[in-house]
């Protein structure tokens, strides 16, 4: 009877354990049922009401005067723009009553209310707003211009639209190191250093010296912002991901063939190589050895400032000699 007892107990624990695994839902799958589901209802592209939601997360994630996302839609709306500027209850949920007060809350799932604690009233209020515009892509900038009143957040959401459409899903966070995990390479964290030549100034980014014309690659999804040459970085190439975060890679010998500017790019694709430009007018190298020069800086949605890619390039490559070992 006891061996019965402990086998039963054993078969409920282990029953439980799958069912709160199936019940632990993926966020990507979730949110892409919702963009999809009101894209069904207003013709908005799904890839645009992502790339709208993933843009506020980013802003929120970074920022220390909005709360940080904690639903499955990172679209924010203060209270008293969702209620109405004039509705002297910032929490109203009657539909009819915003509407009255001009507020942007729009019930989207049919229950009676709109709230800003229901994921699908938020994602189809944003996308009701954008309708108003009309849903091709040239309308629904006019909507983001007149709604963000800056055109670099204009820019990164039609970029993460782009990228979205292009790869067909949301889970693009996956990451590699800058050059060949088997290339003779060295790197350490120079962020932060004092540079002289053009001015007092701090490095802001890292050094990876490997030898002239080692491949250079994306180190994650993005698209290329950015391609020329500076007198100080060479020749050089930005690439904006979809964490709103961009990619400096300067010094260039030279880049990849046919890529251009708008080109969406995926971890581990070849964009140039190592090289010792820059420090003069075009076509100026050799004046140092030569390396990549790799930076990282954070769009917030008002400014952008530069950070500590060390710690970034020390994970991506822990992880893709992992990753390699598996296979």
């Amino acid at each position: 009877m006891r061996a019965v007892l402990i086998i039963a107990a054993f078969l409920l624990l282990f029953t439980s354990s799958i069912g709160a695994k199936a019940a632990e839902a993926d966020p990507y799958q979730e949110r892409m049922k919702l963009y999809k589901k009101v894209e069904t209802i207003t013709q908005i592209p799904w890839y645009y009401l992502a790339a709208v939601d993933q843009y506020e997360r980013n802003v929120r994630l970074s920022r220390r005067d909005l709360p940080k996302p904690e639903s499955l839609i990172g679209i924010y709306f203060r209270p008293e723009q969702w209620a109405g500027l004039t509705n002297p209850n910032p929490s109203e949920e009657n539909p009819a009553i915003i509407q009255f007060f001009n507020g942007v809350g729009v019930d989207g799932d049919g229950d009676g209310n709109a709230s800003l604690k229901n994921d699908e009233d938020v994602l189809y209020s944003f996308a009701h707003y954008l309708l108003s515009y009309g849903v091709d892509e040239d309308n629904i900038k006019i909507g983001l211009w007149d709604y963000y009143h800056r055109d670099r957040t204009v820019g990164s959401i039609v970029s993460y639209a782009k990228i979205y459409r292009h790869f067909g899903r949301l889970n693009l966070d996956s990451n590699v190191f800058p050059v060949p995990l088997r290339s003779n390479h060295s790197y350490r964290s120079t962020w932060g250093d004092a540079r002289g030549w053009g001015g007092r100034r701090i490095h802001e980014g890292t050094d990876i010296f490997a030898g002239y014309g080692v491949p250079v690659r994306a180190t994650g999804y993005g698209i290329v912002e950015m391609k020329g040459w500076n007198k100080f970085g060479g020749w050089r190439i930005g690439i904006r991901d979809i964490n709103n975060t961009y990619h400096y890679f300067a010094h260039l010998s030279g880049f990849a063939k046919d890529l251009q500017v708008g080109q969406i790019v995926k971890p581990g694709m070849v964009i140039g190589g190592v090289g010792s430009s820059g420090y003069g007018p075009p076509g100026t190298s050799g004046k140092f050895p030569p390396h990549l020069h790799y930076g990282m800086y954070k769009d917030n949605g008002i400014t952008e400032w530069s950070f500590d890619p060390y710690p970034y390039l020390a994970k991506w490559k822990r992880i893709e000699r992992m990753n390699v070992r598996k296979k």
